[in-house]
């Protein structure tokens, strides 16, 4: 895989939330591409049509590895990296990787209504012990391995978006959600750093990282009024705002 290059155009890769998958970014990635940049969905392992991979020893590596794959095999040389809710952890682990092992290849990361992560939590760090257990109780049925999806009204959608999200959701696997990443803080904060605040209706399992995006240096924040879904509510102002912030630093 050659080096990365600085006159190599930007390439965004997406990477989506829990019980999504790459299905999500539909109606984002023409608008992406019709902008004349690169632009790649990566489904994560055990969900969307990699839901037949569901196993109970899939965790935050194994997700960290399915980006790192899909950068390496597409030979993308610019990267903005982008990470929807739980994706926020996966871009994290994915950041502190790249950036150890090819210094230059990311240029930008985003956080879409996401986990921000410190070192040493998990995606459930931050959520209240009836949230965590209730999750942990829901993987029950399926011998610990996975967790249902909510219905997609919690994330703002109504309607027809709504009755689309909801087919195409699967179980979330379980140790995902428990994993603690362990990455180096200064690695990461070395990039630029955009958090996407998406406020009507705000997600409450999103509250903290909002506030903590707005305490700590380093972070541009952006808010958009719609729902935790952007990419299905407002798909073309989602874009737009990306497009804005491809390579530049805050």
């Amino acid at each position: 895989m050659p080096a990365p290059a600085s006159s190599a155009n930007t390439a965004f890769v997406l990477v989506h939330g829990a019980w999504h998958g790459a299905w999500c970014w539909r109606r984002v990635l023409p608008p992406l591409r019709a902008a004349g940049v690169e632009a790649h969905a990566v489904t994560l392992t055990g969900v969307g049509e990699r839901t037949h991979l569901m196993d109970p020893d899939i965790d935050l590596n194994t997700h960290i590895q399915d980006v790192i794959g899909l950068i390496e095999a597409e030979e993308l040389q610019r990267v903005v990296l982008v990470g929807h809710s739980y994706g926020g952890i996966v871009i994290t682990g994915v950041a502190d990787r790249l950036q150890r092992e090819r210094p230059g290849l990311l240029v930008h990361l985003v956080y879409l209504d996401a986990v921000t992560p410190h070192p040493g939590e998990s995606w459930s760090s931050q959520h209240t012990p009836e949230t965590r257990q209730a999750r942990i109780d829901a993987a029950a049925p399926s011998g610990g391995v996975s967790f249902p999806p909510p219905d997609a009204s919690v994330f703002g959608l109504t309607g027809a978006d709504r009755d689309w999200v909801n087919r195409r959701q699967w179980p979330q696997p379980l140790a995902v959600y428990l994993h603690p990443l362990d990455f180096d803080a200064a690695r990461v904060a070395a990039l630029p750093r955009t958090f996407i605040d998406c406020t009507s209706p705000a997600l409450p399992t999103i509250a903290v990282m909002r506030q903590r995006v707005r305490s700590e240096p380093g972070w541009q924040v952006i808010e958009m009024a719609t729902g935790h879904d952007p990419m299905v509510s407002e798909p073309e102002a989602l874009a737009t705002l990306l497009l804005g912030v491809q390579g530049q630093p805050v």
